[in-house]
């Protein structure tokens, strides 16, 4: 089966971005922050998306681009014989379906809070009323899914990059806009206080490991999903490069998202810790409180909408890379198997809060917060480390000179000489210490 290609290095900058940019910058990256004090919690996010971020970025790229695989194959085609590094690809495809699992749903309560708000139905609306609703939420999982694999039902080019290009540009434009509309009310000087500036005192070793995975998290590092774009890419740009761009527009779509987020808390005076109904519950009282607030909840949940739906696309077409290569379909027939797999498997999140409860962790946890466990606690930090282990040991890996090589390839920024123990020793180290910590510090039933 011939390798497809982007059409463009714009094409792989944004549908890498895309793959970012989503629900973890603009549903969970406020909710966290808000919940972890504000601007430390920012602080430590940035310091963790350079020191960690930035060279798992670097080598999943490369690992995807050297191979010209998917996660699957993509260590059978790199490892020594007799080696067993592969087993982790087929732990990385779990991961990617374990995110969608709740992913998928989240997108689509993005769809329905749109749909409320351009009919005019969002006077009364409520997060813990949508999400008991069974038929809500079976409803709207559906159009997610639907919409998802029909464009990716298109060959590479003509579907998931053209979407996703059109997706990313719009959505930049509306969240600069909704984001000068918000720092102008009333309360915007108090909220980006608590945003902008950091509380030392807050910073703990619970907010460290939670920064990390918010990291990974909205990076989507450690289950293969930016190794895929990878293997759509010709060597013309260097890794890292291209890796500094990903993370800088990722990052710049997460912070607008708080500056329009919190100032709106503090104007209406709503709880900045509220959690996962941060963005539902509070956007729509301040919305329903706002003039015009018709067309500027329309406006905010449409991006929204944009958001999750970039990010569902790129791990989709991880995915169905995946299970094209397992088993030989098309991408029309590998289209539709997937589609209904991930919808049945998201059944459990669509159904957790009304006819599915199921009660993993704290009181009031459901079947979203175990994926969440899974993928965001467990998969991308364990992943982030299998592929530094993998990239940088000479002797049981890939090896540090094919890294350097695969990465260094093309014009732009390059891995220099004196990176390499801050790759082979301190990233992998750093990533599995405050790994143990999370778990230990984890609030289980």
């Amino acid at each position: 089966m011939e390798r497809e290609r982007l059409g463009s290095r714009l094409g792989f900058i944004l549908l890498s971005a895309g793959c970012a940019i989503g629900c973890g910058n603009i549903w969970k990256f406020p909710w966290m922050c808000g919940q972890n004090g504000g601007g430390g919690f920012v602080l430590v996010y940035i310091c963790c998306l350079l020191l960690l971020g930035l060279p798992a970025m670097t080598m999943e790229f490369s690992l995807g681009r050297a191979s010209q695989a998917s996660p699957v194959r993509m260590y059978q085609k790199l490892e020594r014989p007799g080696q067993k590094w592969h087993i982790h690809g087929y732990l990385a495809f779990a991961g990617n379906v374990c995110l969608m699992a709740f992913y998928t749903v989240v997108t689509g309560w993005m769809i329905y809070y749109f749909v409320s708000f351009a009919l005019g139905n969002h006077k009364d609306l409520g997060f813990v009323t949508m999400i008991t609703n069974p038929g809500v939420n079976v409803g709207y999982l559906a159009v997610a899914v639907a919409v998802g694999f029909i464009i990716l039902s298109f060959n590479l080019q003509g579907g998931l990059e053209r979407a996703t290009k059109f997706m990313m540009i719009v959505l930049l434009f509306l969240m600069l806009v909704l984001a000068v509309r918000s720092m102008t009310l009333a309360g915007g000087k108090e909220g980006l206080y608590f945003y902008l500036v950091p509380d030392f005192s807050k910073i703990t070793g619970s907010v460290v490991v939670a920064a990390m995975n918010q990291a990974f998290f909205t990076l989507s590092i450690g289950i293969g999903s930016m190794a895929i774009f990878g293997s759509y890419i010709g060597k013309e740009r260097s890794l890292m490069g291209e890796s500094v761009n990903v993370i800088c527009l990722d990052t710049f779509v997460a912070l607008i998202a708080g500056l329009i987020i919190f100032p709106a808390c503090f104007t209406y005076d709503l709880e900045v810790g509220a959690g996962p109904s941060l963005l539902f519950d509070t956007m729509a009282i301040v919305f329903n409180n706002m003039a015009g607030g018709q067309f500027w909840g329309a406006l905010f949940f449409l991006f929204m909408t944009f958001a999750a739906l970039s990010t569902e696309l790129a791990v989709f077409e991880n995915i169905l890379a995946c299970v094209r290569e397992m088993t030989g379909l098309n991408r029309h027939k590998g289209s539709i198997v997937c589609g209904i797999g991930i919808f049945l498997i998201s059944l459990t999140t669509a159904l957790g809060y009304s006819v599915l409860h199921f009660q993993p962790f704290a009181e009031g946890s459901a079947w979203l917060d175990f994926w969440d466990f899974i993928v965001s606690t467990n998969l991308l930090p364990i992943g982030a480390f299998v592929f530094a282990v993998f990239c940088c040991s000479d002797r049981f890996g890939w090896g540090w000179d094919n890294l350097v090589a695969e990465a260094n390839a093309g014009k732009g920024l390059k891995i220099q000489p004196w990176m390499k123990p801050f790759f082979k020793y301190v990233v992998p180290v750093v990533i599995i210490v405050l790994y143990i910590i999370g778990l230990t510090s984890f609030q289980w039933n």
